[in-house]
């Protein structure tokens, strides 16, 4: 089927649309049959055609005359296809039906899962955000007792309580809680979605109105600063440490280098050159303190705040981390990617954080719809009639309960014998033995598959672009169908026919200079000189060969068959050898060292029929499916009488010209 599916169009998945007037739209460019193409139509084929309405606005009226012989001829064979029944045939519709499930299926996941849910994040996430929280864990008390105190808290805030004063007294976020709850700043896709959403429908200043719960517990938000985002910054430094030459730590030492520094600096000495003489960052130092590109939260907190406060070229005051005392020079910041440029990097922070907790969602919305349910007493039947016994073999009970539906929806019902076929072949369950959790889980990513397989059928009544796709695809499988029957099992070749395609095209058929040599090879230097003083001496080159040590060549004792001279530097340097014999004095290549004899020299020629016959093969049939391809169309055309009105593609695309 991969066949068939790469010869449908290129740019089967891009769906572009033309805008144009009425007027414009209805002029028609073909007509064949009863039937006509009009401009609307032309344009967008055109334009998916070539992958873009730029690229169709700009291209040529010859190019827009050549694809309208084509499309034409296109949706002849189309109409051909109907007339011949395809759409009923039961095998192309089976086909389709098993594309729809599977192209539908991957579709729902990126489309209507990642897609919206990335597109959000980029908008998001052109802020940043720095909050502060109270912390509840949820402890021996349990869920229910939590959230009540948490909530009452809340309550207390609401009513006028200082936020800060509720987290020194109350907070369980012991890394926060000191700093009066500040987490710093983060942007989506950092923090529990949870404790993002709410961040972001706040404005600066406020507590969230509602208790919110991650998986780490209770928390009441409060966002401190919101901002545009850089989303990396380029900066260099020059730390100077406290820890002395003896080891010691001795701030006053490194208060007093300091200085140093910052006399330099303010006499405008160079930074670089300033960090490579007084830097105790050995990673840093000799690139004159560049730091390179990084983003929020990979540095330490007071010099992240420091650093992205600066503009660029601007060098800060003296920072103090727990590393030293840093100056630090902005030399860059990162513009704001585009959404196709950060869709990549999007989709991977979503698969790594809310990728299950949404396809959980997506999934148990199907169940709903489709009135999923799980039939508990087939899993028991299964255990107890397979008790002790392992995933893989023959079910025993299989005549007994075989039949029994184990999960069903819709109009699907799956029975525990095509549950256990299935289940048995699965490397992630076979050798295992019965259990209920592990038919349960059998059953969810099964009854998962078959329920998003589900909403695929009917998809291309709810979704447009869907609904484009499988057209093409129908298309698609009807034309291939029409090119095996018109044209492909129709070709007939036999060793005449070869012949004679090969006598009327032989100049095609030709070999370049070419030759053949053999190597003796060694890894070092001193075994190849003692190699070539044993020649020199006369040594038989081959007995040599044989100790080749290049294992690709080692079991035909160094020989390389004829190569086209110029496709290797060693079919270059041999060719330049006077006659069969010869051989070259050792020369260098990666790994090791090579010496070449001459073995055989072929002069280009004209290849025989035995040497061409692959290509002969090959050319003849591109010959006579061009041939009976065009006596097809020729038929169609016959019974189809075409009529493009070229002179109307001048107006192509003029609608969309500014």
């Amino acid at each position: 089927m991969s066949l068939r599916i790469s010869f449908l169009f290129a740019a089967l998945s891009a769906f572009l649309f033309v805008s144009c007037s009425p007027e414009h739209s209805k002029i028609v460019v073909a007509e064949y049959n009863n039937d006509k193409i009009t401009m609307d139509e032309f344009e967008k084929a055109y334009a998916k055609n070539v992958g873009s309405l730029e690229a169709a606005v700009d291209d040529s009226f010859e190019n827009y005359k050549n694809f309208a012989d084509l499309y034409t001829n296109f949706k002849m064979k189309l109409e051909d296809a109907k007339s011949r029944g395809y759409q009923n045939d039961l095998a192309l519709n089976q086909e389709l039906l098993d594309y729809k499930k599977k192209v539908g299926s991957s579709y729902i996941l990126e489309k209507h899962l990642v897609e919206p849910n990335i597109k959000d994040w980029y908008e998001k996430r052109k802020t940043e955000i720095r909050a502060s929280h109270l912390m509840i864990r949820v402890d021996s008390t349990g869920e229910a007792a939590a959230s009540k105190y948490a909530q009452s808290l809340l309550d207390s805030i609401k009513k006028g309580a200082r936020f800060e004063d509720m987290v020194l007294k109350y907070s369980q976020d012991q890394f926060s809680k000191p700093k009066e709850g500040d987490i710093f700043y983060f942007t989506a896709g950092q923090l529990p979605y949870e404790f993002e959403d709410a961040c972001y429908k706040i404005e600066k200043g406020k507590v969230y109105p509602e208790v919110v719960k991650t998986k780490f517990g209770y928390h009441i938000i409060k966002v401190t600063d919101k901002k545009p985002r850089v989303p990396k910054i380029k900066a260099s430094h020059i730390l100077i440490s406290y820890m002395n030459p003896a080891g010691e730590v001795d701030t006053a030492s490194a208060m007093l280098t300091m200085d140093s520094v910052l006399t330099e600096l303010k006499a405008n000495k160079d930074f670089g050159e300033v960090a490579m003489k007084y830097s105790d960052d050995t990673g840093t130092k000799e690139k004159g303190g560049d730091l390179g590109f990084f983003e929020r939260r990979m540095m330490v907190q007071e010099f992240d705040e420091a650093v992205f406060n600066l503009e660029i070229g601007q060098i800060s005051n003296v920072v103090k981390t727990n590393f030293g005392l840093h100056i630090i020079k902005a030399t860059e910041k990162e513009a704001y990617p585009s959404f196709e440029q950060d869709r990549e990097n999007l989709k991977n922070l979503l698969k790594r954080s809310r990728y299950p907790e949404l396809y959980a969602e997506l999934i148990n919305n199907y169940k709903k719809e489709y009135n999923y349910s799980i039939n508990d007493a087939a899993i028991q039947q299964m255990i107890g009639y397979n008790d002790s016994t392992v995933i893989g073999g023959d079910m025993n009970g299989a005549n007994e309960i075989g039949n029994n539906t184990i999960f069903s929806f819709a109009n699907h019902k799956e029975t525990i014998t095509d549950f256990y076929s299935r289940l048995k072949t699965d490397t992630e369950f076979s050798g295992k033995k019965f259990a209920e959790d592990l038919l349960k889980k059998g059953i969810n990513k099964y009854s998962e598959e078959a329920l998003i397989e589900e909403k695929a059928l009917s998809l291309d009544k709810t979704d447009a672009q869907f609904a484009d796709l499988m057209k093409d695809y129908q298309n698609g499988i009807f034309i291939f169908k029409l090119q095996e029957d018109e044209v492909w099992n129709r070709v007939s070749i036999d060793s005449v026919k070869l012949y004679n395609h090969y006598q009327k095209n032989m100049q095609k058929y030709y070999w370049q200079d070419r030759v053949g040599y053999t190597e003796i090879y060694a890894k070092k230097d001193s075994v190849i000189k003692h190699y070539y003083s044993l020649l020199k001496a006369g040594e038989n080159f081959d007995s040599l060969a044989v100790k080749t040590e290049r294992t690709q060549v080692k079991d035909k004792n160094g020989r390389y068959d004829l190569q086209v001279v110029g496709s290797t530097e060693f079919s270059k340097l041999v060719n330049n050898l006077n006659k069969v014999g010869d051989y070259t004095e050792p020369v260098p290549n990666p790994g090791g060292f090579s010496i070449l004899r001459l073995d055989t020299k072929d002069s280009a020629r004209l290849k025989t029929f035995e040497e061409a016959k692959p290509e002969v093969s090959g050319g003849f049939q591109e010959f006579e499916s061009k041939r009976l391809e065009n006596e097809y169309i020729d038929t169609l055309k016959k019974k189809y009488s075409p009529v493009i009105n070229y002179d109307e593609l001048r107006k192509a695309f003029k609608q969309n010209v500014n």
